[in-house]
């Protein structure tokens, strides 16, 4: 019996856009484009792990058919970022003759904000030269980072979040296919350290199969690195009620259990505060704190001492 050693968010990609979860505005576009046989130069933005190089994949299955391999140069520009890129392999391939049933290849640049702006200089130029025989697909997840000549010679598609109730189709589809029992608390689990992210939500579902076909709410926050919601709330409601040390305590056994980072610790609690029943004057102070704090974290700060600095805070705010 052969084993599949293929990473679950690629054994489960979409081939076609209407397998696409989400999106379904940015799709039907896309699709129309596809019975058009024709498209402009497209630029996806929005945060990863939200479907741009799947959309995009499936797009090129759909419009160059077959010979979709030989006709779609896809490239990361985080690793191939220089000038040289732009000017070698991207060019050579764009004034090539496509052989698909469109008249016309596809250049896929991912994480193109990580481009140098001459890079994006001189494939601007290129995308002006070959349009007529090649068509660009950028993603980025911050279209501010793409310089605007560019911006101007796209159709900008911004991909948002996915709903919590995509992620959960797509848990319950794999669920049933790898004969896996998700607990309700479980579900739960996974949507809260996806963030929309379907990935983190795929990678996390792998992970805790591995351990048990029995996916526990315990199993999924242990393997994922994320502290249970009402244990940061627990915490924080022992640093706003004066209790530092317990406060102290409860933020050692986090960073212990769950081999949480100073970073992960107040990610998490940045979500929680809304949700704290306290008014909405101590959330504005408990804010403000916390973005004190992790701009020193991120300046190289000990994240022990910012992070029992910030709870001595929190408990001030009563």
């Amino acid at each position: 019996m052969a084993i599949d050693l293929l990473p679950w968010t690629e054994k489960y990609r979409p081939q076609k856009l209407d397998e696409v979860v989400g999106h379904k505005e940015i799709v039907a576009t896309l699709k129309s484009y596809v019975h058009a046989r024709n498209m402009p130069n497209l630029l996806f933005a929005g945060p990863p792990g939200i479907g741009k190089t799947t959309a995009t994949l499936a797009l090129a299955r759909e419009l160059l058919g077959d010979e979709y391999r030989s006709s779609l140069l896809e490239l990361n520009a985080s690793d191939e970022r220089g000038i040289d890129v732009v000017r070698g392999k991207i060019k050579d391939f764009a004034r090539s003759t496509s052989i698909a049933k469109v008249p016309f290849k596809l250049i896929f640049l991912d994480e193109a904000d990580s481009l140098t702006s001459d890079a994006q200089s001189a494939l601007r130029r290129t995308m002006e030269l070959y349009v007529s025989a090649t068509r660009f697909i950028l993603g980025a997840n911050y279209s501010s980072k793409i310089i605007e000549p560019i911006q101007s010679r796209c159709s900008v598609f911004r991909f948002r979040p996915l709903p919590e109730e995509e992620v959960e189709e797509m848990i319950e589809r794999i669920s049933k296919n790898e004969g896996l029992k998700v607990d309700k608390e479980a579900m739960a689990a996974l949507k809260y350290v996806s963030e929309g992210d379907m990935r983190r939500a795929i990678n996390a579902l792998q992970g805790a199969a591995l351990s048990s076909k029995h996916i526990t709410a315990e199993l999924v926050h242990r393997l994922s690195s994320r502290a249970k919601p009402v244990e940061i709330r627990q915490m924080l409601d022992l640093a706003i009620g004066g209790n530092f040390l317990e406060a102290r305590k409860k933020l050692d056994s986090l960073m212990i259990s769950y081999g949480m980072s100073g970073e992960d610790v107040m990610i998490q609690v940045y979500r929680e505060i809304p949700l704290l029943n306290v008014p909405e004057k101590s959330k504005v102070f408990l804010i403000d704190k916390l973005g004190e704090y992790n701009f020193r974290l991120v300046e190289g700060a000990n994240e022990r001492i910012q992070l029992e600095a910030m709870l001595a805070q929190f408990s001030l705010a009563k």
